[in-house]
C-alpha cells in the first residue's frame, strides 16, 4: 500500500534496523517533520499572501478586493471541481502496481473537467459577462488549473519536502508577479492571472518529476470506478466550501462587493491558519494509511486532540491581536473588519476537527458516506444563512452563518468518529469470543463446518 511506495529507497538490499526503544521516537520525530514540511508548504502560501495582502488591499480598495474574495472563492471550489476532492482517497489507496493506473484515470478526469472551465471562460470573455460572474469563472479556471498537477502521488510517498519546494518556487513566482503587475494595471482580474501564471511552473514541475520516476500515465481504462468513488467526496466537499472558502461566491448574489472585501479582510487571514491546521491530518494521513490496525484509533484521536490544541491556541492569540493584524494588513480603511474577525475566529477549533477527520481518518477507513452526510449538515445551515443574506443584505448573516455551519458540522464528525471507534471495538471483541475448534474438526471437509474455521483451515494451509 502507501508504505510500500514511502519506503523505495530501501527495497532489495540489507537493512539495520535501529533498537525498539528507537523505532517509536524515529516514528513520532519523522511525523513531526513531516506535519512541518506540509504546514510550511500551506503556510508559506499564506505567508507570501500576507505579503501581497497589504498591496492588493490598498491598490484596491474594498470594493476591488471584495471582486478579488470572488474570484479566490471561486478558486477553491475551481480546486475541488478538478481534483474531484478524491486526492487523499487515491493517496492512501495507491501501490506500486495500481499507481500508474490510478494516474491515467485520474489524468483523464481531471483534463475533461478542467476543458469545460476554459471553455465557460472563453464565453464568458466573448459575450461581455457581468464583472461577478466572469471573476467566478476565472477564478473556477485558476483553481482548477492548480489542482492539475501530479503532486497526489508525493503525498502517496509521503514526500512532502519536494512538494513543499515546489510549491514555494510558484508562490514566489507569483509574489514577483504581483508585484511587478499589479501597480501598472491595478485590477482583481490582473491579481488571479498573476496567480494563476505562478500555478503553471509548480504543475509543470510534479508532472515533470512523476513522469521521469514512473513514466507516463497509463492509458485511461474504467474511468467510471473513479467517478463513482469519487460523486459522493465531491459533492460533499463542495457542500462544505459552499460555507466555507467559497462562501464568497454564493454570498455575491446577495451582498455588495465593497461588504465582501470587509469580510475578505477578516477571512483572509482566519483561512492562513486553518491552512496551518490542515497540514496536522495531511502529514499524518501516510502513516495511519499504513500503520498497524490495532494502533489505529490510538493514533488517530492523538492526531485529532493535539489538532484541536493548536487551534485553541491560535483562536486566542489572533482574539486578542484582531486590531493590529486588520490595521497593519489592510490599513484604517477596513477597521469594520476587527468586530468580524473576533467573531469568526471561534471556527478555528471546528474546522480543526472536520479537517483532520475528513484529511487522515475518514479516507483511511474509505467512508465516503460519512463525509457526504456531514456536508449535507453544513448546507442545511448554510441554506438559511444565506436567506437571511438575501432579506438583511448584511454581511452578519455571512458571518454567523459560517460560525454556526462549522460548529454543527464539528459535531456530526465527531459523532461518526465513535461510531465507527465503536463499530471497530465490537468486531475486534466479536473476534476473541469466537470458540475454539478442535484441529479434527478442522481437518474435515464436510459442508457444514463453521465459516470461521474454514477460514482458519485456509490460513493454514
Amino acid at each position: 500500500m502507501v508504505g510500500e511506495l514511502s519506503r523505495g529507497g530501501s527495497r532489495g538490499g540489507p537493512t539495520t534496523e535501529p533498537p525498539k526503544h528507537r523505532r517509536g521516537s524515529l516514528h513520532k520525530l519523522s511525523a513531526v517533520r513531516d506535519i512541518a514540511f506540509v504546514s510550511f508548504g500551506k503556510y508559506g502560501q499564506y505567508l507570501v499572501t500576507i505579503v501581497t495582502l497589504p498591496l492588493t488591499a490598498r491598490i484596491l480598495g474594498t470594493e476591488g478586493l471584495g471582486l478579488l474574495a470572488i474570484a479566490m472563492s471561486a478558486y477553491f471550489i475551481g480546486s475541488l471541481l478538478v481534483d474531484f476532492g478524491i486526492t487523499t482517497f487515491l493517496a492512501a489507496m495507491a501501490n506500486d502496481e495500481n499507481l500508474n493506473q490510478l494516474r491515467g484515470n485520474y489524468l483523464a478526469l481531471r483534463a475533461t473537467v478542467l476543458a469545460v472551465m476554459g471553455t465557460g471562460l472563453l464565453a464568458s470573455l466573448t459575450v461581455g459577462a457581468h464583472v461577478h460572474l466572469h471573476m467566478i469563472l476565472l477564478g473556477l479556471f485558476a483553481g482548477g488549473f492548480a489542482s492539475f498537477g501530479d503532486d497526489w502521488v508525493l503525498v502517496a510517498q509521503a514526500r512532502f519536502g519536494i512538494g513543499v519546494v515546489y510549491q514555494g518556487i510558484g508562490r514566489i513566482l507569483y509574489l514577483v508577479l504581483l508585484v511587478t503587475l499589479l501597480p501598472m494595471f491595478p485590477s482583481a482580474a490582473v491579481a488571479m492571472l498573476c496567480l494563476l501564471a505562478s500555478s503553471v511552473v509548480s504543475v509543470a514541475l510534479t508532472w515533470r518529476l512523476t513522469i521521469r520516476e514512473f513514466g507516463p500515465p497509463s492509458k485511461p481504462k474504467d474511468v467510471t470506478a473513479m467517478v463513482r468513488m469519487g460523486v459522493p467526496v465531491l459533492t460533499s466537499r463542495l457542500l462544505i466550501t459552499s460555507y466555507g472558502q467559497g462562501a464568497a461566491t454564493f454570498y455575491s448574489v446577495a451582498l455588495s462587493a465593497a461588504s465582501l472585501g470587509i469580510f475578505s479582510a477578516s477571512d483572509r487571514l482566519i483561512r492562513a491558519f486553518q491552512s496551518l491546521l490542515d497540514a496536522i491530518g495531511y502529514g499524518l494521513l501516510p502513516r495511519l494509511a499504513r500503520g498497524r490496525e490495532d494502533h489505529f484509533w490510538q493514533n488517530a484521536l492523538r492526531g485529532l486532540t493535539a489538532c484541536v490544541g493548536v487551534a485553541v491556541v491560535a483562536t486566542v492569540g489572533l482574539w486578542v491581536s484582531a486590531p493590529l493584524l486588520i490595521s497593519l494588513v489592510f490599513g484604517d480603511q477596513f477597521s469594520s473588519a476587527v468586530d468580524i474577525m473576533r467573531v469568526q475566529v471561534f471556527i478555528l477549533p471546528f474546522t480543526a476537527i472536520t479537517s483532520f477527520v475528513t484529511t487522515a481518518i475518514l479516507p483511511v477507513r474509505q467512508d465516503t458516506k460519512g463525509v457526504l452526510i456531514g456536508a449535507v449538515v453544513g448546507t442545511v445551515f448554510a441554506a438559511g444563512a444565506l436567506a437571511t443574506a438575501l432579506s438583511t443584505e448584511s454581511v452578519w448573516a455571512l458571518v454567523y452563518g459560517t460560525l454556526t455551519c462549522e460548529v454543527a458540522v464539528a459535531a456530526w464528525y465527531l459523532f461518526r468518529v465513535r461510531m465507527l471507534h465503536r463499530r471497530n471495538d465490537d468486531a475486534l471483541h466479536a473476534e476473541s469470543e469466537e470458540p475454539t475448534v478442535p484441529m479434527a474438526v478442522v481437518a474435515s471437509d464436510a459442508p457444514t463446518v463453521p465459516l470461521a474455521v474454514r477460514r482458519f483451515r485456509e490460513a493454514s494451509r
